[in-house]
């Protein structure tokens, strides 16, 4: 998919952990890069007992390069799932990455975004059909099981299987010839899966793709050990056996999870002993400057005190950069008033988004029109957005089948959250819906975990506090996935033959400027439509990082990280 990334709090440096979050907070604001870690309950005090305690030994400083030792300090939230399979959000992808690999990974350099990870090198074959992927020598998994090609393919089934369950595998491996009948329960193996030796593994897909390696890099195309999930069950994830650069040492919900250095990996191993995700809530900023956590993001209350030069927190001031997100509000299409294109025009011509990005963000956030965010493959300064115009907003719900409120449905906004203010954004939207258009709305809260299985299995009527952020860096993952009318992952139900057409004819299209142009027809009919509601790109924000931690990367994509952070402490 990805993910769906929970738009949080005003800490602008926040990333939620989904699309793909964490819990919802008191503001919201857009998710920013994925490789900054998610706050959590932003009102929850003291960290659970132990989570400062230092097991291992501290840095032993290299004259020659980074230390080796120490520990890396962070909030985060509890992950919905730590199976990879099952991954769509980014509080659980955010740790996943860490602890699985692939044959393939995201680079941190734009410039080559994809880089090999346990295969060393692939060949494209047969006009682009034929995916043929050599392993490196010796891998090995965390218990030192020699990883194989049978390994892949199995895993590559097992994350099809109707058992699994997983709400994805098709997105991420349906183009692989036999996936699909896994899928649908029709068989238990996919021909287009060979296993040609140990160390070679072909991939056969049902047309050429330009898109399909990008797809590897997801967790769903992860490789498991299959001794460890079948001896385990259901329960296998609590002790995992992985290729990553860390291993799962310990999660305590609620409390912490640990991961320690995996002296298995197959590359250089990291120079961290472990990474501390506090899950037990806290004030970040408190917390930061009490020296409980190495990383914090910078929320507007504390952002005039952290730039002055006066300040002594000003020396840990960093500069992150924009992420690949699209916040906004879904409309489930399927469900009244949702059902009627005059009426969500109408809710999106009533919303004066600068206003709100003026007077509620102090103009840190940057209003959006389309889908696919600035500076991202694809994106067209020419897509005509629905801008606000209150009078038109009039007309067009006159025009609906639901201008009359004494037959309109009741109409129920879910966000993420476990009580307290489901955020200013959302109530500010509301209040505008109200005075703009005299539409009254119920805003409903509940668990992170909850929303994001209600919101997979179409429960939800109309939604908020989320943020769409890249998987992979083509327009694909956000057209494509996110509003063909046979996606998994097209949670309200969008349908147009036209946007169909467009997105079909682009998977195939071997001319890159054209497959833009149709990616770009089809988000103008998208935006056209009302499908969504858009509300916030990804925007420039700063953080704040111990001046112990070194070689920490902000990226605009989500990568894994911390092997390469060490301590100077």
């Amino acid at each position: 998919m990805r993910r769906i990334v929970i738009g949080m709090a005003l800490s602008l440096v926040l990333v939620a952990a989904v699309a793909c979050s964490g819990d919802g907070s008191a503001t919201e604001a857009p998710a920013l890069p994925t490789s900054t870690p998610p706050v959590a309950r932003v009102t929850q005090a003291a960290i659970a007992p132990g989570l400062q305690d230092k097991e291992d030994a501290p840095p032993v400083a290299s004259e020659s390069g980074p230390a080796t030792g120490g520990v890396f300090n962070t909030l985060w939230s509890d992950p919905p799932t730590m199976d990879p399979h099952l991954v769509t959000d980014g509080t659980s992808y955010g740790i996943v990455i860490e602890i699985f690999s692939g044959l393939v990974r995201l680079g941190a350099d734009t410039s080559n975004p994809f880089e090999p990870d346990l295969a060393e090198s692939w060949s494209v074959l047969e006009g682009g059909t034929v995916y043929e992927f050599k392993l490196r020598n010796d891998l090995k998994f965390s218990n030192g099981d020699p990883v194989t090609a049978q390994d892949f393919k199995w895993s590559f089934e097992r994350a099809a299987h109707p058992d699994t369950a997983s709400t994805v595998a098709e997105e991420f491996l349906g183009d692989i010839v036999g996936i699909q009948d896994i899928v649908d329960g029709n068989a238990s193996s996919a021909s287009g899966i060979e296993v040609v030796d140990e160390r070679t593994l072909r991939l056969t897909i049902d047309a050429p793709k330009a898109y399909f390696i990008a797809k590897l890099t997801y967790p769903t195309a992860f490789v498991l050990n299959k001794n460890n999930v079948e001896s385990l069950g259901r329960n296998w994830s609590d002790e995992p056996v992985s290729t990553g650069p860390f291993i799962l040492k310990e999660y305590r919900i609620g409390q912490r999870i640990r991961l320690a250095r995996n002296d298995n990996f197959w590359d250089r191993t990291a120079y961290l002993d472990e990474v501390v995700f506090n899950l037990a809530g806290g004030v970040s900023m408190a917390m930061y400057e009490n020296d409980e956590i190495d990383i914090t993001s910078v929320g507007l209350a504390d952002l005039e005190r952290v730039q002055d030069p006066t300040e002594e927190i000003n020396k840990d001031l960093v500069e992150v950069p924009p992420n690949f997100a699209v916040s906004y509000v879904g409309f489930n299409m399927n469900e009244a008033p949702f059902d009627d294109a005059n009426f969500r025009q109408a809710l999106n011509h009533a919303v004066d988004k600068q206003l709100i990005a003026d007077q509620v963000f102090s103009n840190l956030v940057k209003p959006a029109y389309g889908i696919i965010p600035p500076g991202f493959p694809g994106f067209s300064a020419e897509i005509k957005g629905l801008e606000f115009d209150a009078q038109l907003a009039k007309d067009l719900l006159a025009q609906s089948a639901y201008a009359d409120p004494a037959t309109r449905p009741r109409i129920i906004l879910t966000v993420p959250g476990t009580g307290g203010s489901p955020g200013l954004t959302t109530e500010v939207i509301a209040d505008m819906w109200r005075q703009n258009l005299g539409i009254e709305i119920e805003i409903q809260q509940v668990e992170w975990a909850t929303y994001i299985q209600d919101l997979h299995r179409g429960r939800l009527q109309a939604w908020s506090g989320l943020s769409w952020q890249a998987d992979y860096p083509d327009p694909q993952t956000f057209i494509d996935v996110l509003f063909r009318s046979t996606s998994a992952i097209n949670y309200g139900g969008y349908a147009n033959d036209q946007v169909d057409q467009y997105v079909v004819d682009a998977q195939t299209e071997q001319d890159a400027t054209k497959r833009v142009e149709y990616y770009n027809n089809a988000e103008q009919i998208v935006i056209s439509d009302a499908a969504w509601l858009p509300l916030w790109w990804g925007v420039d924000s700063k953080a704040l990082v111990k001046p112990w931690v070194k070689d920490y990367q902000f990226s605009s994509l989500t990568i894994a990280k911390f092997k390469d952070v060490w301590i100077d402490k």
